[in-house]
């Protein structure tokens, strides 16, 4: 059985708007690891890989590797029945002969089902190999957007080069040519730099809250200790209230039991004051798996690369930009071009063959 959740519907629309046009018919093979779609485009130029683990769901659940076979333009059409802030599940029987789509509007109590037939779809999964690149840019998506867009206005085909004074963009056509330079700046490389050693310092110390958390709940249980801006009071069972005590107490030790007006407002007004400091946490940056709104163009560089692809392929990638804020292009002379795209817990890669001689 298949059940995953989730949060935003419009995360799977834009998934699908991005490969529709690249791949009719193809398999979304579930699995405890996740969902993953690979497949080729009709004329067997361009290849799209979809990954989405558990972490990208609110709810996930896949008791065994099963396929799903959908037509993506049905199920484009299933999906524009639910709002892009519906809540969307994912529900298929271990006999994978219907795929069940349950939106859930967070904003009422609607509640809608749809239902759609799975198909067969005899499909090879081809291995990808891990590839050392000799060539890695990194940049906003919404600015490879507008090149290739605006490159695919004067010809049919763009160069692609990297070198040390950074990306260049050329295509040349019957009427006009055209060509874009995009360098790296000293201030988007140490940000970039930043960014990695940010990600890799939050990712240490999360862990080890976590750790520490675990490890001194397990220790100390109920043992007391002194109260602080930013500690959590640990109490037994039978001093419940010790922490509000300890907050309400009055300066002036006043044995009365009973309270006037007065005294409980500036009471409560301090205790306010003193809630509305949150407790220290591990310093992260905010970020949705692709260096987030980062900006500038960041490159890595092995050896000279020159390559021409078709604009009609990268077109049709740069649809992804909905998804995430920068993509990343990968290059080797005469390899199949890497351009990837990564959101919250998957990411879409697209392959495409370059173009040989005058074709």
């Amino acid at each position: 059985m298949l059940e995953a959740r989730l949060q935003e519907a419009g995360t799977l629309k834009r998934l699908l708007d991005a490969i529709k046009e690249l791949v009719t018919d193809a398999n979304f093979e579930c699995s405890e690891e996740g969902i993953n779609l690979q497949a080729m485009d009709n004329s067997h130029v361009a290849l799209v890989a979809v990954k989405m683990q558990p972490e990208a769901f609110e709810k996930y659940r896949c008791d065994r590797p099963m396929p799903l076979g959908v037509n993506l333009t049905s199920l484009t059409k299933v999906l524009k029945c639910a709002k892009d802030d519906d809540t969307c599940t994912l529900k298929a029987g271990d006999d994978g002969d219907v795929l069940g789509l349950l939106y859930e509007a967070k904003a009422s109590d609607r509640i809608a089902e749809y239902e759609m037939k799975l198909m067969d779809i005899d499909t090879d999964t081809l291995g990808i190999p891990d590839t050392e690149y000799d060539a890695s840019v990194t940049m906003p998506s919404a600015e490879f957007t507008r090149i290739v867009r605006d490159l695919s206005l004067l010809g049919e085909s763009v160069r692609i080069e990297v070198n040390k004074e950074g990306v260049r963009f050329a295509s040349e056509g019957e009427a006009a040519n055209g060509n874009v330079l995009l360098k790296m700046t000293e201030a988007a490389r140490q940000r970039w730099e930043d960014y990695d050693k940010d990600e890799e310092a939050s990712g240490s110390a999360v862990k080890k809250e976590e750790g520490d958390e675990e490890g001194e709940g397990a220790k100390k249980g109920n043992v007391k200790k002194e109260v602080t801006d930013d500690d959590v009071v640990m109490v037994d069972d039978d001093d419940e209230d010790g922490e509000e005590e300890q907050e309400v107490k009055d300066d002036d030790d006043d044995d009365d039991e009973e309270e006037t007006d007065e005294k409980r407002k500036k009471r409560k007004a301090g205790k306010q004051g003193k809630s509305s400091q949150p407790p220290k946490k591990p310093r992260t940056k905010k970020a949705d798996g692709d260096g987030g709104d980062k900006g500038g163009v960041y490159i890595q560089l092995d050896q000279h690369v020159s390559l021409t692809f078709s604009l009609k392929y990268l077109v049709n990638f740069s649809k992804s930009a909905t998804l995430s804020d920068t993509v990343m292009l990968m290059m080797s002379n005469d390899v199949p071009l890497l351009v990837k795209y990564k959101f919250g817990g998957g990411s879409i890669c697209y392959y495409l063959a370059p173009k040989i001689g005058d074709d």
